[in-house]
């Protein structure tokens, strides 16, 4: 089951602004954070292995016929993937939990805004095909995110300041999910 798209908006407008308050308020340590993201093992394994129990879950919930036998086999199969991709690709493996995790963020976002009738519910519709384009873009091309949280930690009054846009549409999604949805 879905959770409605009033929830999710909170959920992730508030888990998208808690790291930018972050930012806003310690850039230093934001910094040496981003710039040790893409080449982190421990998190890379955490977020391949989120994303593969979520996947997983995700194929259970399915309900095509064809696929009913091999269901079992498939949850094999697809678990081997994900704990070989922990062994065996450890190089940018955050980066590619990560755009595995933005793509499933982004099915569950667009699931939930379906059916939704607030012209506002467009404000999560295109973060979520942004979830899309940039998990498809990196998997292709995982040192582009290292590239990107590099520029953007590479100056703190930068960082700051690019914290403090995202650490408001982070608010503004929340506070859309509280009064829109």
């Amino acid at each position: 089951m879905s959770p409605s798209l009033s929830t999710l908006a909170v959920i992730l407008g508030l888990g998208y602004a808690l790291p930018q308050a972050y930012g806003v308020l310690s850039p230093a340590s934001l910094a040496v954070s981003l710039r040790k993201f893409s080449r982190s093992v421990a998190v890379g394994f955490v977020l391949v292995m989120i994303g593969t129990l979520w996947f997983m879950a995700n194929l259970r919930g399915e309900s095509i016929a064809d696929f009913e036998g091999l269901k079992p086999v498939l949850y094999i199969v697809f678990l081997l993937v994900g704990v070989g991709a922990c062994v065996f690709v450890q190089d940018f493996l955050a980066v590619r939990g990560a755009a595995v995790v933005m793509l499933l963020l982004a099915k569950l976002v667009l699931d939930a805004a379906r059916w939704s009738d607030s012209p506002w519910s467009l404000v999560v519709k295109i973060w979520a095909y942004v979830f899309v384009v940039c998990g498809i873009w990196f998997t292709v091309s995982p040192w582009r995110m290292r590239d990107i949280l590099n520029w953007n930690a590479s100056s703190l009054s930068r960082l700051r300041f690019l914290s403090a846009i995202r650490l408001a549409f982070g608010l503004f999604v929340m506070f859309l999910g509280l009064k829109a949805f």
